[in-house]
């Protein structure tokens, strides 16, 4: 069971004045927790009246995913996205996260009046330690710079939360 969830209160945001907008949530997805901070994640934005894709959500069944089909219907999500939200932690940034962040990248460069940004999201103790005293606050340097040219990196699901929903109503310099 993962026992971040149990501790957390929501909150509060406003719910009719990002309508019609839509997060694609990217992260590592391949265990119980990280699987629950993604849910609970995608609930926050959810609560905000924020349409949410979330990979792990788009394949019920395991059995029978190949790469092409996974490929599709996640390239569906990203395009169809304004913003990413790309969970980061971990020894390493997850490789299907940093694809995620290439190609929305690309999108933000190429109509920046729908795609929103990228914010990334980072809670990571060994990151966190890091920041301010090494290059990329330790996040690999590539993955930052990508993010941080069309958006920015939080240190909390309320920073991260924040960004998004400010993105979103295109309220960033």
């Amino acid at each position: 069971m993962y026992l971040g969830a149990a501790t957390h209160k929501p909150k509060a945001h406003s719910r009719t004045d990002t309508p019609g907008m839509k997060v694609y949530l990217a992260g590592p997805l391949f265990n119980d927790g990280e699987r629950g901070t993604l849910t609970r994640i995608a609930s926050r934005l959810r609560e905000a009246g924020i349409e949410v894709f979330v990979p792990h959500e788009q394949f019920v069944e395991l059995e029978g995913l190949d790469a092409k089909g996974v490929f599709a219907t996640d390239l569906v999500g990203i395009e169809g996205a304004n913003l990413v939200l790309a969970w980061l932690d971990g020894t390493q940034v997850d490789d299907g996260t940093a694809v995620e962040i290439g190609i929305f990248r690309q999108l933000c460069n190429q109509d920046p009046s729908r795609y929103r940004g990228i914010v990334g999201l980072c809670t990571d103790l060994r990151m966190a330690r890091r920041r301010g005293t090494a290059p990329g606050d330790g996040i690999n340097l590539f993955v930052v710079g990508a993010i941080e040219s069309v958006g920015e990196i939080t240190w909390s699901e309320d920073d991260a939360i924040a960004a998004a929903l400010k993105r979103l109503k295109g309220n960033v310099a």
